[in-house]
């Protein structure tokens, strides 16, 4: 049996002290029960797509129903990641977060640092996408111009890292890149979606002075932090889609991945590049087609555009978004 069509897969739900209840009231997605927080109910990350060590998610429906993305990748690895793939790891994870609490300021490493690591691991650039955003939310993205490794190493001992901390204001369909060893961290009140490089490597440097039900609060990784933060990058700023065709939008463009918006009225036909897409509906809903088949796609549900296809259409439906990940382009 050829893989040659779309694949949808069961989230992985995390449960942090941050998380609320927008990943099942506002995306309907079936959380499980005993999640963080205040409610039983109140979890924090939904992994849609992933293939990291022991986190896994499953297909969810199909011939291959069950089967991990790295049991898929392990017996159609062309078919999956392309046969100019630089290797046989799905680079790349999709996520929601429910942020209904600040989270801590952290800073992710480069692969560089994160293949030195004791556990080595990808480093870790990411892009948030704004489905929600309540009024006067924030977000932390990078350091005001100034900030050197001193100033924010006394901040920090003060209990003061906010200072040190560029501030956005977001709303629904802003886009932020954040590329490794930038400081960050989203702030209350906002639902997002998040494309990034397949690790789960953090440093926290600050968490807000907050604890646990006993008394305990998140350990901090401080030298770490300060080792492999960027202090030449400075503030970051919304990203500026670009148009890159009738319909479709590029917001983001870097070495580990590419990320667009593709919009009502106009569908988009998947190229035969030799590169997988993941696809996730951030307004509204929209369907895949192929052959005679389809798979309808509503708020907050993702899918695997294998990167050996058949011809296979996006379809937005009317005024709704579609993020649409790949990785970069390869040279010839």
């Amino acid at each position: 049996m050829i893989l040659d069509h779309p694949i949808r897969f069961k989230p992985i739900f995390r449960s942090y002290i941050w998380g609320g209840q927008r990943l099942a009231k506002s995306l309907g997605k079936a959380v499980p029960e005993g999640g963080s927080g205040a409610a039983a109910d109140s979890w924090a990350e939904s992994w849609e797509i992933v293939d990291h060590g022991s986190d896994q998610t499953q297909v969810a429906d199909g011939p291959w129903e069950g089967w991990t993305l790295r049991q898929l990748i392990e017996s159609f690895p062309d078919a999956v990641l392309g046969k100019s793939r630089p290797d046989d790891r799905f680079p790349l994870l999709l996520k929601y977060l429910d942020c209904n609490r600040v989270l801590s300021v952290q800073v992710h490493p480069d692969d560089f640092y994160g293949s030195k690591m004791p556990i080595p691991d990808l480093g870790k650039t990411e892009a948030w996408y704004v489905l929600q955003a309540e009024p006067g939310s924030k977000i932390y993205a990078g350091l005001k111009d100034g900030i050197d490794r001193e100033s924010l190493k006394e901040l920090i001992d003060l209990g003061r890292s906010e200072e040190a901390l560029h501030l956005l204001y977001p709303k629904a369909g802003d886009c932020v890149f954040i590329p490794a060893g930038t400081v960050h961290a989203l702030g209350e009140g906002l639902l997002v979606a998040e494309i990034q490089q397949a690790s789960d490597t953090t440093f926290r440097l600050y968490d807000w002075d907050r604890v646990d039900q006993n008394g305990k609060g998140r350990p901090l990784h401080i030298e770490q932090a300060l080792e492999v933060i960027d202090f030449d990058s400075g503030p970051v700023e919304f990203a500026k889609p670009i148009t890159i065709s009738d319909g479709m939008e590029r917001l983001v463009a870097c070495d580990k991945f590419f990320l667009d918006r593709v919009f009502a009225p106009k569908s988009y036909a998947f190229p035969n590049d030799d590169r997988f897409r993941i696809v996730t509906v951030v307004k509204g809903s929209a369907r895949l087609a192929w052959d005679e088949s389809t798979i309808p796609l509503s708020l907050g549900q993702s899918a695997l555009i294998p990167a050996l296809h058949c011809k296979i259409e996006l379809c937005p439906a009317t005024d709704s978004s579609v993020l649409v990940a790949s990785t970069s382009e390869r040279p010839s």
